[in-house]
C-alpha cells in the first residue's frame, strides 16, 4: 500500500521510512512499558519482604514511574514535534534501560523509588513519540488498523509481563526484571538507530514554552503528592494549590502563540476534547485493579508470584485479541460507539470485582478478567484513532503526548487512589495476616469507586460526537 501523498513525512533530504520499520518500532515500544509495569506488580510482595517496605511504599514503587512520566510527558510532546520525534525517541529508550539496570541494583526501597522516578522520566519522552510517528507515517484510511496492533502490543507486553515477571521472581530474583527490561530497551535502541530512517518535527522552527511547560509539570507533581498524604489537611491544600497551578497553566497557554498545549484543543474541537477525558476516566478508574489483584491472589488466595501471574495473564490476552478487531473496526464504524460499548463492559467487570473476598471462586476472578479485558480492548484503539485523527499532522506529538497523559494522570490517580485507601485502613505497615480482612475492605471500596467512575466515563465517550472521514 502507498503512502497518501500528504502523508510522505520524512525530513527534506532524508528517506522515508517504510511504514512496516515505523510499526514495528511502535509495536515494540507500546510492549515495553507496560511489560515492565505488569512484571513489577507481580514482584512487588517479593520486593516488600526484600527491602522491608511497607504497604504505602510498594504503591510508590509502582505510581513514582508513573508520576515522572506524567509530569515531563507533553513537554516532551512538544519538544519531539519542534526538535524531531525520533530524536526524543532515541534518548528515551536509552535512558530507560540505564534507569531499569540502576533499579536492579537498588540498594533499599528509597533508592529503587528514586530510580522509578529516572525511569519514568525517560518514558516520557517514549509514550508520546512512538505514536505521534506511526500516525504521521499513516494515512487516515490505515491508521486504526495500525494503532491497532500498536494497542495490541500494550496488551501483549501486560499479559506477558505478569506471566515473565513471575517466573524471573521465581527463579532469579526481583533485580532480574529490571535487568530482562534493560536488555529489551537496548535492543529497540538498536533497532531505532539503524531501521527507522528519516525525521518528524511538524512544528519545527517554533519556540518551546519554558514556563508553560514548568507550570504543567509542577501542578503535576503537586497533584500526585497530595494523594499520598491525604487525608492530612496540608494533603488538602496541596490539592487546592494543584487546581490553582493547572488554571494558571490553562490562562498561560491560552496566550502564547507556540504553547505546549493548544487551549483551543479542548475549547472548541469535541472529539479532542471528550476523548481525552473519556481516557483519564477509563484509566483512572482501572489501573489500579492490576496491582490490587496481584496482591489479593498473592495474600489472601495463598498463590505464588508465578501462579499469579499465570492467572492476570488472561485479561490481556483478551485485550490483545479485541484491541486489533476494534482497531480494523474503527476505520469503518464510528470509535465513539466501539469506544463507549468498551467502556460499558468495562463498568460491568469493575462492578463484579467488588464482590472479591476470602474464599472466592477462581473461575469467578477469571470472568471477571475476560469481562475487563472485552472492555479494555474495545476502548482503546478507536479512542486513539479519534483523537490523533482530529487534529492537524502539525500537533501529532501534542495530541499523542497529551493522550498518554491523560493515561498516567488516570493511572497515577488510580494509584492514589488505593494509597489514601490504605493510609486510612492499613496504616503505615505490612500487609499481614492480622491485617488481611482489612485489605480486602479496602480492595472493595476502591472498586466501588471505580466502577461508579467507570459508568460516568460512558457518558463521555458517547457525548464526543463524530469523527469526519477522510
Amino acid at each position: 500500500m502507498d503512502f497518501h501523498p500528504r502523508q510522505k513525512i520524512a525530513s527534506q533530504g532524508q528517506p522515508e521510512t517504510s511504514k512496516g520499520m515505523a510499526l514495528a518500532i511502535a509495536v515494540m515500544s507500546s510492549f515495553l512499558t507496560p511489560f515492565t509495569s505488569s512484571s513489577v506488580n507481580i514482584a512487588l510482595p517479593t520486593i516488600g519482604t526484600k527491602l522491608l517496605m511497607t504497604a504505602i511504599l510498594l504503591n510508590w514503587v509502582a505510581s513514582a514511574y508513573l508520576l515522572a512520566a506524567a509530569t515531563f510527558l507533553v513537554p516532551f510532546g512538544r519538544i519531539a514535534d519542534i526538535y524531531g520525534r525520533k530524536k526524543i525517541f532515541q534518548i528515551g529508550i536509552v535512558i530507560d534501560a540505564l534507569a531499569s539496570i540502576l533499579c536492579a541494583i537498588a540498594p533499599s526501597g528509597s533508592w529503587l523509588i528514586f530510580f522509578r522516578v529516572l525511569q519514568g522520566f525517560g518514558g516520557s519522552m517514549i509514550f508520546g513519540t512512538a505514536v505521534a510517528i506511526l500516525t504521521s507515517v499513516y494515512p487516515p484510511q490505515e491508521r486504526g488498523r495500525a494503532l491497532g496492533f500498536s494497542t495490541a502490543s500494550v496488551y501483549v507486553g501486560l499479559s506477558i509481563g505478569p506471566l515473565i515477571g513471575g517466573l524471573v521472581t521465581e527463579y532469579f530474583g526481583w533485580p532480574g526484571i529490571f535487568y530482562l527490561n534493560a536488555l529489551l530497551g537496548f535492543i529497540i535502541s538498536v533497532v531505532v538507530f539503524t531501521g527507522l530512517k528519516g525525521e518528524w518535527a511538524g512544528a519545527h522552527g517554533e519556540k518551546f514554552d519554558y514556563i508553560g511547560s514548568i507550570l504543567f509539570s509542577v501542578a503535576m507533581v503537586i497533584l500526585v503528592y497530595a494523594f499520598s498524604v491525604l487525608p492530612a489537611l496540608w494533603g488538602l491544600g496541596l490539592m487546592i494549590l494543584s487546581l490553582v497551578a493547572f488554571v494558571g497553566f490553562l490562562f498561560w497557554e491560552a496566550s502564547q502563540k507556540f504553547p505546549v498545549i493548544k487551549v483551543e484543543f479542548f475549547r472548541n474541537n469535541t472529539i479532542f476534547a471528550f476523548s481525552n477525558l473519556a481516557a483519564l476516566i477509563n484509566y483512572a478508574a482501572t489501573a489500579a485493579g492490576g496491582f490490587l489483584l496481584s496482591l489479593y491472589l498473592q495474600y489472601i488466595n495463598g498463590f505464588s508470584a508465578e501462579h499469579a501471574g499465570f492467572i492476570l495473564v488472561i485479561q490481556p490476552v483478551v485485550m490483545v485479541v479485541c484491541s486489533i478487531i476494534s482497531g480494523n473496526l474503527s476505520d469503518k464504524v464510528q470509535p465513539r460507539i466501539l469506544s463507549s460499548l468498551g467502556m460499558s463492559l468495562t463498568t460491568i467487570g469493575l462492578a463484579m470485582l467488588i464482590f472479591l473476598k476470602s474464599g472466592t471462586s477462581l473461575l469467578y476472578v477469571i470472568f471477571s478478567l475476560i469481562v475487563m479485558g472485552l472492555g479494555f480492548g474495545f476502548f482503546t484503539s478507536p479512542n486513539t484513532n479519534a483523537v490523533m485523527s482530529s487534529v492537524d499532522r502539525k500537533f501529532y506529538g501534542v495530541a499523542s503526548s497529551t493522550l498518554q497523559t491523560m493515561r498516567l494522570v488516570g493511572q497515577s490517580l488510580s494509584l492514589g487512589l488505593v494509597l489514601l485507601l490504605f493510609s486510612l485502613l492499613i496504616g503505615k505497615t505490612q500487609i499481614t495476616p492480622d491485617n488481611y480482612p482489612v485489605f480486602v475492605k479496602s480492595m472493595q471500596i476502591a472498586f466501588i469507586i471505580s466502577a461508579v467512575l467507570c459508568f460516568g466515563g460512558i457518558f463521555a465517550s458517547v457525548a464526543r460526537g463524530n469523527n469526519q472521514r477522510s
